[in-house]
């Protein structure tokens, strides 16, 4: 999928759609650790994974911008280092520049109002006022994957980041997410606002009829889900 088709495809999903959809279609779901959240809320975040592994300079943020294409997201592992912060408001305007997505950061950030006004979407741990002190050697792939908690994430992913924080998945699976994920967000809807109207969620997912299926043959909430169209879990 091009960066205009992401967009469009995920535009009104969430990342909770995206983590079930995921489940849904057999592939591991790959959140970002808990914490790692937008700066402001109401974010959303759609795109190509761009890598950058940080050493203390902002050399290597620019070289991975300069190989970026429009609607790509700089993804930072900054090994979730708590002595510093390593992207700022120059990195940021930089990146906006470039027609970049976003800025996803295992680790933190500063100048937090000026990103703000900025208004690029950026995810991280938080706020740290101090930057780097250090400059380490930098390692040959330094562009080629980042880490970010457990996950290794290369340019063969795409990030959807929200309020929840993010999830990273295969470019090449992002159709088949997307559809998923869509009728995962459709039926959800409907049961809310069938909620809204009266009809409480026991009601909708025959419930009686599950703990019947279960004492009967051993039926799992999830398998009695799926066989009636319910997509409350995974």
């Amino acid at each position: 999928m091009e960066a205009l088709e992401l967009r469009r495809a995920y535009r009104d999903l969430t990342t909770a759609h995206v983590a079930d959809a995921l489940i849904r279609l057999g592939l591991p779901v790959r959140s970002a650790p808990a914490g790692v959240l937008p700066l402001w809320e109401g974010a959303h975040l759609v795109g190509r994974a761009l890598p950058a592994r940080h050493y203390g300079s902002v050399d290597v943020f620019l070289e991975a911008i300069d190989r970026a294409e429009p609607g790509d997201v700089l993804v930072v592992d900054n090994a979730a280092r708590e002595d510093e912060s390593c992207v700022g408001d120059l990195a940021a305007h930089e990146a906006a520049a470039a027609g970049l997505a976003g800025i996803a950061i295992w680790g933190y950030h500063r100048d937090t109002a000026d990103l703000r006004r900025i208004r690029l979407p950026v995810f991280s741990r938080g706020a740290l006022p101090a930057g780097p002190q250090r400059l380490d050697e930098r390692e040959p792939d330094a562009l080629a994957w980042a880490a970010f908690g457990p996950h290794r994430i290369t340019a063969a992913d795409f990030v959807v980041g929200d309020d929840d924080g993010l999830v990273f998945a295969p470019l090449d699976h992002a159709a088949a997410i997307a559809d998923a994920a869509a009728v995962i967000r459709d039926v959800e809807r409907r049961q809310a606002d069938r909620l809204r109207q009266g009809a409480t969620l026991r009601e909708q997912v025959r419930f009686a009829e599950y703990l019947a299926a279960r004492d009967r043959d051993g039926t799992t909430f999830r398998q009695h889900l799926r066989a009636i169209g319910g997509a409350i879990e995974e």
